[in-house]
């Protein structure tokens, strides 16, 4: 192998930071985003369920339980990595939930909740549904929106049939009401599940109202949640219902909260293809966020990508890691949950749960290389907080892809320099293969879910859209003038100035024909909008050069970032890593002699 070439992929990996634009640095102390903070809690915590230490909630009479320390490190890992104590306390319960807890145990002694014992351990105050805000989807709103609406319908009598003023002495707060036929079969059971319809419903028209496109899988946990500050939130219900010991107010609520949101019955694991009862799911998470106290905005979007670790993120709204579309790497937070479950599945089996996520990443993503080295590059920073299982089972998975786009990368910089080519066209004929990498991928995808022939060619990706201004010209990231032409069974639909003027008239014009278009074209146009993630085909190229003598450092670095203009610079800041990278190749070579 040559040592330029040597040299230059060195270099290039040398430093976590300098693969990506992303600033991950940051995200170290949650400045911005939670999931290094989330992704150490899942560290820490799958380090004692995988030694086997028990974390079922029981309504035993203990002062504590084994699932109290395991929560207690969670959240002091997710602490140590920057996370508010509200923030930690939600990523250490919803982990332990997905490690196998149990979200409820006993009435009325004795009576643990997943969400309170974590609150509890981070000695944080509760804060009460209100103030619970949705992740942000571009806008967001609040749980205020589930908890008005019901509130509302309270008052109005619309909820349950039961009228609360006309209960007699003696029932009234009593287990002859509690626990028999008119509050059981009757009234906690109207309101678990009228109220969390009606609280759903409120989240939703709330979303819409704020121009945001709603979540399902959202708005029906901050429903149930809501309802079940109302209701007896872990009472028995009828038997028609279902069994006893098996059914709750809390499983109503939530079953009823699926109707609204059109969550399927069923939800399953990405990867080991585990099955879970979706009304659990909800109910079980409505239990957790009404006691959890007040995570913050980026405390909830890393709880919504935890929820990608099913195979129905999409459809159900969760978050940005159930893909097609690679994230900006402060998203990644469902790697975390689908590396516990399959660490579960396979009975700790690091290899097999290695290559359970290295499939996913394969076959889930448009662009499986850069979705795979993403992953490695967030994984490899949250071990310079908290190292653990989970972290290893995903640079473990990931490695491999890493190695080799690396090093395609430095070979054939090094051939095209020796062939004459300059370092600026190795760096776009790179970017042209991520761009056709994606449109073909994209186009497949796409056209196999919607049963037509689907081809997708980005004409044109630039900046200054909008704007003059030299940076939104320089960066498209932010200000993103595409055309795209969209064939469908072979009829092509050019579409031009697709974000400023396409979008835009068809949503308000409600010009449905263009609207069931543009998915086609927004989705490519989002992966490569988002391609600062990982910005290998500037720093290799940039480090080689500069091995080979062929460019200096800053010169290589700046041609580089100008040949990455068409995709991988989609954001600043991939000069400056260049330049790193290039200088540390050359002082490389120089010590090689």
């Amino acid at each position: 192998m040559e040592k330029e070439v040597f040299a230059g992929a060195m270099a290039a990996v040398s430093q976590i930071e300098n693969i990506t634009n992303d600033r991950i640095e940051a995200l170290t102390k949650s400045h911005g985003m939670t999931n290094i903070a989330a992704i150490c809690a899942a560290n820490a915590i799958a380090t004692e369920v995988l030694r086997g230490v028990n974390i079922m909630l029981t309504d035993e009479d203990a002062p504590a339980l084994q699932i109290d320390d395991v929560l207690k490190k969670g959240i002091d890992a997710a602490v140590e990595a920057g996370a508010d104590p509200a923030n930690a306390a939600l990523f250490a319960a919803v982990i332990c939930y997905f490690a196998g807890s149990n979200a409820q145990a006993g009435v009325p002694a004795g009576n643990r909740k997943l969400g309170a014992l974590a609150r509890m351990a981070a000695k944080v105050p509760r804060a009460g549904v209100l103030a619970v805000p949705t992740p942000k989807n571009n806008n967001k709103v609040s749980g205020f929106a589930a908890v008005q609406a019901l509130y509302q319908a309270l008052a109005e009598g619309r909820i349950t049939k039961v009228v609360g003023k006309n209960l007699p002495l003696g029932v009234a707060g009593g287990p002859l009401y509690g626990h028999n036929t008119l509050g059981e079969d009757m009234g906690f059971a109207e309101v678990a599940i009228n109220g969390a319809k009606v609280a759903t419903q409120g989240m939703i028209d709330a979303y819409s109202g704020a121009g945001v496109s709603p979540s399902p899988v959202i708005s029906a946990i901050l429903g149930v949640a809501a309802a079940l500050e109302v209701v007896h939130p872990d009472s028995f219900v009828a038997e028609e219902y279902g069994d006893f010991f098996d059914v709750n107010s809390a499983y109503l609520a939530g079953k009823a909260a699926c109707e609204v949101a059109g969550i399927p019955e069923k939800l399953h694991i990405r990867g080991t293809n585990e099955e879970y009862d979706a009304a659990r799911v909800i109910g079980d998470m409505g239990v957790i966020i009404k006691d959890i106290g007040a995570p913050t905005v980026v405390g909830m979007m890393s709880f919504g990508e935890m929820l990608c670790v099913f195979q129905e993120a999409i459809a159900i709204g969760a978050g940005f890691s159930g893909g097609p579309i690679m994230p900006p790497l402060g998203h990644m937070t469902a790697d975390a949950i689908i590396a516990l479950r399959c660490l579960i599945h396979t009975g700790n089996d690091k290899d097999k749960a290695a290559d359970i996520i290295a499939n996913i990443k394969k076959t889930e993503w448009l662009d499986p290389e850069m979705a795979a080295i993403g992953a490695n590059t967030i994984a490899r920073k949250a071990e310079q907080v908290r190292r653990g299982p989970i972290t290893h089972t995903i640079i473990a998975a990931t490695d491999p892809v890493r190695t080799a786009a690396i090093f395609y990368r430095a070979q054939k910089t090094y051939d095209d320099l020796k062939s004459g080519k300059s370092v600026e066209d190795v760096v776009k004929e790179l970017d042209e293969q991520r761009k056709a990498t994606v449109e073909k991928n994209a186009a497949a995808m796409l056209g196999m879910m919607t049963g037509h022939k689907v081809e997708i060619k980005i004409q044109k990706v630039v900046g200054g859209a909008r704007r003059s201004h030299p940076f939104t010209n320089s960066y498209y990231g932010f200000d993103t003038d595409a055309d795209v032409d969209i064939t469908v069974d072979g009829k092509k639909f050019e579409l031009r100035g697709l974000g400023q003027k396409v979008i835009p008239e068809a949503m308000l014009n409600n010009d449905k024909d263009i609207l069931g278009i543009v998915p086609l074209a927004a989705i490519p146009v989002t992966e490569m909008q988002l391609s600062g993630h990982t910005i290998i085909n500037i720093t290799v190229p940039a480090a080689v050069a500069a091995a080979m003598g062929i460019e200096e450092p800053t010169e290589a670095a700046k041609k580089c970032e100008l040949g990455g203009k068409g995709c991988s610079a989609a954001i600043p800041g991939a000069k400056a890593k260049a330049k790193t990278v290039a200088k540390l190749a050359k002082k490389m070579m120089e010590a090689m002699g």
